[in-house]
């Protein structure tokens, strides 16, 4: 009997590690990949959401903009053709939660450098202030690389419906038809203009969320 499993001892290992590995091959084929949710407007809260789109539950994306950058030049979604981005809300000369999120923005600009999929979009929402000029001293102070990240000023109605019909980004203002109250969040798009995540812009372990989330989005393409 020893002098049997002596004979075949080789051949018992080769069977066991081959079996390991095609039940290893197996678990892989069947569990089922991460992927992240489309976020579609209903099932965001209606505080952040425009009246005229709290009752979409399919199909929504973040339409075509036209908006100027730090340099004075035109940004619209055809810079952001083929690319997963983060976007924000925020405005210069805010004291609060504004710096915490542009240094957040600033860490994801870090980890992802030499990525050529991913991008970055702040939207200015005080545009009366922050003109070209403020901009980029706004965006040489930071630290912002050109050819990552976006800090745009423009038309105050055209931000504001970015905001509150596409982003869900910012709350209504009671003063003024264009008043906006921006929010903390960071939006995840994707490559097809949906949204796939929310981040509190201000909270650290969000930030690694999204960066883990990122790397889930990056697998779908």
């Amino acid at each position: 009997m020893l002098d049997f499993f002596a004979k075949y001892k080789f051949f018992g290992l080769v069977m066991l590690v081959l079996s390991a590995l095609i039940i290893a091959l197996m678990y892989r084929a069947l569990k089922p990949q991460d992927k992240l949710p489309i976020i579609e407007p209903v099932s965001v809260s209606e505080e952040l959401v425009d009246p005229s789109m709290q009752f979409v539950k399919k199909y929504h994306s973040i339409p075509d903009f036209s908006l100027l950058n730090q340099n004075g030049d035109t940004i619209s979604q055809a810079d952001y053709q083929d690319k997963i981005y983060v976007a924000d809300f925020f405005f210069t000369t805010c004291v609060t939660i504004c710096p915490v999120m542009t240094d957040h923005m600033a860490q994801i600009q870090r980890e992802l450098q030499g990525d050529p999929m991913v991008k970055l979009l702040s939207h200015s929402v005080t545009p009366e202030i922050d003109s070209v000029p403020q901009l980029k001293k706004y965006a040489l102070e930071k630290g912002v690389n050109d050819s990552v990240w976006n800090l745009v000023t423009g038309d105050r109605e055209q931000i504001y419906d970015l905001a509150r019909k596409a982003y869900f980004a910012a709350k209504k203002d009671a003063v003024g038809e264009y008043g906006m109250i921006h929010t903390e969040n960071f939006v995840l798009i994707d490559k097809e203009k949906r949204i796939r995540g929310y981040y509190d812009g201000t909270a650290p372990d969000d930030i690694e969320r999204l960066l883990q989330d990122i790397a889930i989005l990056k697998a779908e393409y």
